[in-house]
Protein backbone atom coordinates (compact mmCIF):
# COMPACT_ATOMS: atom_id res chain seq x y z
CA UNK A 1 0.00 0.00 0.00
CA UNK A 2 1.22 3.66 -0.95
CA UNK A 3 0.13 6.48 1.40
CA UNK A 4 0.32 10.01 0.18
CA UNK A 5 0.36 12.23 2.96
CA UNK A 6 0.35 16.22 2.80
CA UNK A 7 -0.37 19.50 4.46
CA UNK A 8 1.02 22.66 5.27
CA UNK A 9 4.82 23.77 6.77
CA UNK A 10 4.64 23.77 10.35
CA UNK A 11 2.98 20.61 11.33
CA UNK A 12 6.12 18.91 11.58
CA UNK A 13 4.62 15.28 9.93
CA UNK A 14 8.04 13.50 10.32
CA UNK A 15 8.19 13.17 13.38
CA UNK A 16 4.60 12.52 13.46
CA UNK A 17 4.96 9.92 10.68
CA UNK A 18 7.74 8.38 12.29
CA UNK A 19 5.80 7.32 15.11
CA UNK A 20 3.37 6.23 12.98
CA UNK A 21 5.95 3.70 11.32
CA UNK A 22 7.31 2.57 15.01
CA UNK A 23 3.87 2.16 16.15
CA UNK A 24 3.25 0.05 13.08
CA UNK A 25 6.70 -2.07 13.68
CA UNK A 26 5.63 -2.77 16.93
CA UNK A 27 2.67 -4.35 15.75
CA UNK A 28 4.44 -6.64 13.14
CA UNK A 29 3.44 -4.19 10.05
CA UNK A 30 6.38 -3.05 7.91
CA UNK A 31 6.60 0.51 6.65
CA UNK A 32 8.89 2.79 4.71
CA UNK A 33 9.03 5.97 4.89
CA UNK A 34 10.05 8.62 2.41
CA UNK A 35 10.61 12.09 3.32
CA UNK A 36 10.58 14.53 0.34
CA UNK A 37 12.04 17.74 1.87
CA UNK A 38 14.88 15.19 3.12
CA UNK A 39 15.64 13.80 -0.01
CA UNK A 40 15.23 16.97 -1.69
CA UNK A 41 17.94 18.15 0.30
CA UNK A 42 20.28 15.20 0.28
CA UNK A 43 20.47 15.65 -3.20
CA UNK A 44 21.39 19.11 -3.45
CA UNK A 45 23.45 19.52 -0.01
CA UNK A 46 24.31 23.09 -1.23
CA UNK A 47 20.97 24.29 -0.11
CA UNK A 48 21.59 25.89 3.50
CA UNK A 49 19.13 24.20 5.89
CA UNK A 50 15.46 25.80 6.06
CA UNK A 51 15.99 27.11 2.30
CA UNK A 52 15.21 25.06 0.05
CA UNK A 53 11.61 27.32 -1.06
CA UNK A 54 14.09 30.27 -1.64
CA UNK A 55 15.64 28.53 -4.09
CA UNK A 56 14.74 29.38 -8.37
CA UNK A 57 11.45 27.94 -9.16
CA UNK A 58 13.09 26.00 -11.94
CA UNK A 59 15.76 24.15 -9.90
CA UNK A 60 13.45 23.25 -7.03
CA UNK A 61 10.85 21.95 -9.45
CA UNK A 62 13.64 19.35 -10.95
CA UNK A 63 14.55 18.81 -7.77
CA UNK A 64 11.33 17.22 -6.75
CA UNK A 65 10.53 15.39 -10.29
CA UNK A 66 14.37 13.70 -9.53
CA UNK A 67 13.15 12.30 -5.64
CA UNK A 68 9.63 11.80 -6.58
CA UNK A 69 10.81 9.41 -9.73
CA UNK A 70 13.55 8.06 -7.34
CA UNK A 71 10.46 7.02 -5.00
CA UNK A 72 8.00 5.74 -7.76
CA UNK A 73 10.92 3.51 -9.01
CA UNK A 74 11.53 1.76 -5.25
CA UNK A 75 7.93 1.84 -4.41
CA UNK A 76 7.81 -1.84 -4.73
CA UNK A 77 10.47 -2.69 -2.29
CA UNK A 78 8.22 -2.52 0.86
CA UNK A 79 4.82 -3.98 2.11
CA UNK A 80 3.75 -0.45 2.82
CA UNK A 81 5.25 3.07 2.09
CA UNK A 82 4.56 6.64 3.36
CA UNK A 83 5.40 9.55 1.28
CA UNK A 84 5.09 12.42 3.27
CA UNK A 85 4.80 15.61 1.08
CA UNK A 86 2.96 18.54 0.14
CA UNK A 87 0.54 19.68 -2.62
CA UNK A 88 0.84 23.30 -2.08
CA UNK A 89 3.59 26.03 -1.50
CA UNK A 90 2.83 29.39 -0.30
CA UNK A 91 6.09 31.37 -0.02
CA UNK A 92 7.88 33.76 -1.44
CA UNK A 93 7.28 33.04 -4.91
CA UNK A 94 3.61 33.12 -4.36
CA UNK A 95 1.27 30.46 -4.78
CA UNK A 96 2.26 27.28 -6.46
CA UNK A 97 1.82 23.15 -6.58
CA UNK A 98 4.17 20.53 -5.04
CA UNK A 99 3.43 17.76 -7.53
CA UNK A 100 3.07 16.92 -11.30
CA UNK A 101 0.09 14.63 -12.04
CA UNK A 102 1.95 12.78 -14.42
CA UNK A 103 4.26 11.73 -11.33
CA UNK A 104 1.56 11.39 -9.27
CA UNK A 105 -0.08 8.74 -11.48
CA UNK A 106 2.87 6.67 -11.66
CA UNK A 107 3.01 6.27 -7.67
CA UNK A 108 -0.48 5.39 -7.89
CA UNK A 109 -1.11 5.37 -4.83
CA UNK A 110 -3.70 3.80 -2.47
CA UNK A 111 -4.62 6.41 -0.04
CA UNK A 112 -4.38 10.75 0.15
CA UNK A 113 -4.42 11.86 3.63
CA UNK A 114 -4.02 15.79 4.32
CA UNK A 115 -3.09 16.41 7.71
CA UNK A 116 -4.07 19.65 9.54
CA UNK A 117 -3.50 21.48 12.36
CA UNK A 118 -4.92 24.51 14.42
CA UNK A 119 -3.39 28.35 13.33
CA UNK A 120 -1.74 28.72 16.60
CA UNK A 121 0.14 25.84 16.32
CA UNK A 122 1.53 26.38 12.42
CA UNK A 123 2.10 29.91 13.88
CA UNK A 124 4.61 28.68 17.07
CA UNK A 125 6.64 26.03 14.74
CA UNK A 126 7.24 28.33 11.77
CA UNK A 127 8.20 31.17 13.53
CA UNK A 128 10.77 28.84 15.18
CA UNK A 129 11.94 26.85 11.80
CA UNK A 130 11.40 29.52 9.11
CA UNK A 131 12.34 32.86 8.73
CA UNK A 132 9.34 33.98 6.49
CA UNK A 133 6.61 36.10 7.90
CA UNK A 134 3.11 34.81 7.85
CA UNK A 135 -0.35 36.32 9.41
CA UNK A 136 -2.62 33.93 10.90
CA UNK A 137 -4.53 34.50 8.31
CA UNK A 138 -1.78 33.42 5.70
CA UNK A 139 -1.87 30.28 7.90
CA UNK A 140 -6.12 29.55 7.45
CA UNK A 141 -5.43 30.56 3.81
CA UNK A 142 -2.68 28.09 3.09
CA UNK A 143 -4.25 25.42 5.12
CA UNK A 144 -7.64 25.23 3.32
CA UNK A 145 -5.76 25.44 -0.20
CA UNK A 146 -3.53 22.82 0.81
CA UNK A 147 -7.17 20.41 1.79
CA UNK A 148 -8.14 21.30 -1.43
CA UNK A 149 -5.16 20.63 -3.58
CA UNK A 150 -4.91 17.46 -1.81
CA UNK A 151 -8.35 16.03 -3.00
CA UNK A 152 -7.75 17.32 -6.20
CA UNK A 153 -4.73 15.41 -6.60
CA UNK A 154 -6.51 12.78 -5.54
CA UNK A 155 -9.21 12.90 -8.00
CA UNK A 156 -6.71 13.45 -11.24
CA UNK A 157 -5.12 10.80 -10.30
CA UNK A 158 -6.90 7.72 -8.79
CA UNK A 159 -10.32 8.45 -7.98
CA UNK A 160 -10.78 5.00 -6.61
CA UNK A 161 -8.11 5.65 -4.31
CA UNK A 162 -8.96 6.57 -0.64
CA UNK A 163 -8.94 10.45 0.58
CA UNK A 164 -9.26 11.62 4.55
CA UNK A 165 -8.90 14.76 6.14
CA UNK A 166 -7.12 13.90 9.41
CA UNK A 167 -6.19 16.43 12.20
CA UNK A 168 -2.91 16.03 14.44
CA UNK A 169 -4.37 16.52 17.75
CA UNK A 170 -3.09 17.52 20.65
CA UNK A 171 0.86 16.27 20.89
CA UNK A 172 0.32 13.28 18.54
CA UNK A 173 -2.69 12.47 19.77
CA UNK A 174 -4.57 11.34 16.21
CA UNK A 175 -1.29 8.70 15.46
CA UNK A 176 -3.12 5.51 16.91
CA UNK A 177 -6.34 6.84 14.44
CA UNK A 178 -3.68 7.42 11.58
CA UNK A 179 -2.59 3.61 12.01
CA UNK A 180 -6.49 2.13 11.96
CA UNK A 181 -7.25 4.37 8.46
CA UNK A 182 -3.91 2.24 7.09
CA UNK A 183 -4.02 -1.15 8.97
CA UNK A 184 -7.91 -1.65 9.98
CA UNK A 185 -9.77 -0.47 7.51
CA UNK A 186 -12.53 -3.05 9.15
CA UNK A 187 -13.04 -0.96 11.89
CA UNK A 188 -15.85 1.50 11.67
CA UNK A 189 -14.55 5.00 11.11
CA UNK A 190 -16.88 7.58 13.29
CA UNK A 191 -17.77 11.32 13.59
CA UNK A 192 -17.89 12.18 17.10
CA UNK A 193 -20.33 15.16 17.78
CA UNK A 194 -21.05 17.13 21.24
CA UNK A 195 -21.56 20.45 22.20
CA UNK A 196 -18.62 22.57 22.39
CA UNK A 197 -18.15 26.48 22.63
CA UNK A 198 -21.70 26.68 24.91
CA UNK A 199 -19.87 24.22 27.36
CA UNK A 200 -16.73 25.80 27.83
CA UNK A 201 -17.34 27.18 31.19
CA UNK A 202 -18.59 24.16 32.90
CA UNK A 203 -15.61 22.32 33.91
CA UNK A 204 -17.76 19.01 34.66
CA UNK A 205 -20.05 18.75 31.21
CA UNK A 206 -16.30 18.99 29.51
CA UNK A 207 -14.67 16.39 31.93
CA UNK A 208 -17.77 14.17 30.79
CA UNK A 209 -17.65 14.91 26.98
CA UNK A 210 -13.76 13.89 27.54
CA UNK A 211 -14.44 10.41 28.92
CA UNK A 212 -17.06 10.14 25.81
CA UNK A 213 -14.73 10.72 23.22
CA UNK A 214 -12.16 8.34 24.60
CA UNK A 215 -14.56 5.77 25.17
CA UNK A 216 -15.64 5.58 21.34
CA UNK A 217 -11.71 6.33 20.43
CA UNK A 218 -11.08 2.99 22.37
CA UNK A 219 -13.22 1.12 19.55
CA UNK A 220 -13.96 3.40 16.68
CA UNK A 221 -11.78 4.76 14.29
CA UNK A 222 -12.77 8.70 15.19
CA UNK A 223 -12.54 12.29 13.51
CA UNK A 224 -12.91 14.03 15.92
CA UNK A 225 -13.89 18.30 15.81
CA UNK A 226 -12.07 18.36 18.81
CA UNK A 227 -8.27 17.36 17.98
CA UNK A 228 -8.58 20.71 15.78
CA UNK A 229 -10.28 23.25 18.79
CA UNK A 230 -9.35 26.98 17.26
CA UNK A 231 -13.12 28.69 17.96
CA UNK A 232 -12.27 30.02 21.00
CA UNK A 233 -9.24 32.42 19.74
CA UNK A 234 -11.72 35.19 18.33
CA UNK A 235 -13.78 34.55 21.97
CA UNK A 236 -10.56 35.63 23.66
CA UNK A 237 -10.19 38.28 21.09
CA UNK A 238 -13.17 39.99 21.91
CA UNK A 239 -13.29 39.86 25.49
CA UNK A 240 -9.72 41.22 25.19
CA UNK A 241 -10.89 44.02 23.24
CA UNK A 242 -13.60 44.64 25.09
CA UNK A 243 -11.94 45.12 28.06
CA UNK A 244 -9.29 47.22 26.82
CA UNK A 245 -6.17 45.07 26.29
CA UNK A 246 -4.31 44.72 22.80
CA UNK A 247 -3.21 41.06 22.55
CA UNK A 248 -4.38 37.59 24.15
CA UNK A 249 -2.20 34.93 25.68
CA UNK A 250 -3.42 31.37 24.83
CA UNK A 251 -0.49 28.20 25.72
CA UNK A 252 0.20 26.73 22.54
CA UNK A 253 2.69 23.22 22.41
CA UNK A 254 3.03 23.98 26.01
CA UNK A 255 4.48 27.69 25.55
CA UNK A 256 2.62 31.05 26.40
CA UNK A 257 2.32 33.24 23.52
CA UNK A 258 0.94 36.11 22.47
CA UNK A 259 -0.83 37.50 19.54
CA UNK A 260 -2.33 40.78 18.44
CA UNK A 261 -6.41 40.75 19.71
CA UNK A 262 -7.18 42.68 16.57
CA UNK A 263 -5.50 39.94 14.12
CA UNK A 264 -7.24 37.17 15.89
CA UNK A 265 -10.47 38.97 16.10
CA UNK A 266 -10.38 39.25 11.94
CA UNK A 267 -9.95 35.96 11.61
CA UNK A 268 -13.45 34.98 12.90
CA UNK A 269 -14.90 34.41 9.99
CA UNK A 270 -12.42 32.54 8.42
CA UNK A 271 -11.99 30.05 11.64
CA UNK A 272 -16.45 29.38 11.02
CA UNK A 273 -16.62 29.03 7.54
CA UNK A 274 -13.42 26.41 8.16
CA UNK A 275 -15.50 24.50 11.02
CA UNK A 276 -18.48 24.51 9.07
CA UNK A 277 -17.26 23.28 5.84
CA UNK A 278 -15.00 21.22 7.46
CA UNK A 279 -17.37 19.22 9.79
CA UNK A 280 -19.52 18.27 7.63
CA UNK A 281 -16.29 16.88 5.10
CA UNK A 282 -15.24 14.83 7.88
CA UNK A 283 -19.06 13.03 8.26
CA UNK A 284 -18.66 12.54 4.84
CA UNK A 285 -15.65 10.52 5.24
CA UNK A 286 -17.33 8.48 8.30
CA UNK A 287 -19.57 5.26 8.29
CA UNK A 288 -21.52 7.19 11.22
CA UNK A 289 -22.11 9.78 13.80
CA UNK A 290 -21.99 9.59 17.24
CA UNK A 291 -23.19 12.04 19.15
CA UNK A 292 -23.05 12.66 22.95
CA UNK A 293 -25.81 15.43 24.52
CA UNK A 294 -24.90 16.19 28.00
CA UNK A 295 -27.36 17.45 30.34
CA UNK A 296 -26.90 21.02 32.06
CA UNK A 297 -26.41 21.75 35.37
CA UNK A 298 -30.06 23.44 35.28
CA UNK A 299 -31.31 20.18 33.82
CA UNK A 300 -31.82 21.49 30.00
CA UNK A 301 -30.26 19.32 26.80
CA UNK A 302 -26.68 20.83 25.96
CA UNK A 303 -27.73 20.29 22.34
CA UNK A 304 -26.15 23.23 20.02
CA UNK A 305 -27.42 24.05 16.88
CA UNK A 306 -24.01 22.81 15.12
CA UNK A 307 -24.78 19.20 16.64
CA UNK A 308 -28.31 19.45 15.55
CA UNK A 309 -27.31 20.54 11.91
CA UNK A 310 -24.19 17.32 11.99
CA UNK A 311 -26.82 14.76 12.61
CA UNK A 312 -29.40 16.02 10.07
CA UNK A 313 -26.46 16.25 7.49
CA UNK A 314 -25.33 12.90 8.81
CA UNK A 315 -28.79 11.68 8.33
CA UNK A 316 -29.50 13.13 5.16
CA UNK A 317 -25.99 11.26 3.36
CA UNK A 318 -27.32 8.26 4.64
CA UNK A 319 -24.86 7.37 7.83
CA UNK A 320 -25.47 6.04 10.71
CA UNK A 321 -26.52 8.48 13.20
CA UNK A 322 -26.38 7.07 16.91
CA UNK A 323 -27.02 9.55 19.16
CA UNK A 324 -26.14 9.16 23.47
CA UNK A 325 -29.19 10.87 25.54
CA UNK A 326 -28.47 12.08 29.29
CA UNK A 327 -30.34 14.33 30.19
CA UNK A 328 -33.77 13.72 31.64
CA UNK A 329 -36.26 15.45 29.37
CA UNK A 330 -36.95 13.59 26.04
CA UNK A 331 -35.33 14.19 23.00
CA UNK A 332 -37.33 16.38 20.36
CA UNK A 333 -39.21 14.07 17.61
CA UNK A 334 -36.24 15.93 15.20
CA UNK A 335 -33.88 13.31 17.09
CA UNK A 336 -36.01 10.44 17.59
CA UNK A 337 -36.99 10.56 14.11
CA UNK A 338 -33.89 10.93 12.55
CA UNK A 339 -31.25 8.96 14.58
CA UNK A 340 -30.94 4.85 13.81
CA UNK A 341 -30.74 4.73 17.65
CA UNK A 342 -30.46 6.55 20.93
CA UNK A 343 -29.02 5.27 24.03
CA UNK A 344 -29.79 6.62 27.56
CA UNK A 345 -26.40 6.37 28.48
CA UNK A 346 -22.71 5.84 27.55
CA UNK A 347 -22.70 2.05 28.87
CA UNK A 348 -25.97 1.38 27.10
CA UNK A 349 -24.16 2.35 24.11
CA UNK A 350 -20.91 0.59 24.51
CA UNK A 351 -22.36 -2.29 24.94
CA UNK A 352 -24.42 -2.04 22.11
CA UNK A 353 -21.41 -1.06 19.71
CA UNK A 354 -19.42 -3.99 21.14
CA UNK A 355 -22.16 -6.43 20.58
CA UNK A 356 -22.98 -5.15 16.86
CA UNK A 357 -19.33 -4.06 15.53
CA UNK A 358 -16.66 -6.89 15.76
CA UNK A 359 -13.91 -4.06 15.27
CA UNK A 360 -15.22 -2.46 19.46
CA UNK A 361 -13.76 -3.51 22.34
CA UNK A 362 -15.75 -3.81 25.57
CA UNK A 363 -15.25 -0.90 27.74
CA UNK A 364 -16.84 -0.44 31.59
CA UNK A 365 -18.34 2.89 30.67
CA UNK A 366 -20.01 4.85 33.77
CA UNK A 367 -23.54 5.58 33.60
CA UNK A 368 -24.31 9.61 33.46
Amino acid sequence: MIIVVTGTVGIDKKRYLEKVCALAAERGNDVGLCNIGDMMYAEAPDIPPGRILDIPLKRLHSLRRSVIKDIIARSGEVANLIVNTHATFRWRHGLFPAFDFDQMRQLNADMYICMIDGAEALHVRLADEHPIRHSLKDLLVWREEELLATEMMQRGTNIEARFYCLARGAGDGTVEMFYRLIFEPQRKKAYLSFPMTHVMDQPEVIEEIGGFRRLMKAGFTCFDPGDLEEAYLPCYAADALQAGETDIEVTVLGRKIRFDAEEVAGIRGDINSQIYARDFALIDQSDMIISYIPQLADGRAAISSGVERELQHAHEAAKDVYVIWTPQVDPSVFITQTATRVFAGTAEAVDFFAKTFAAVQTVEAPEK
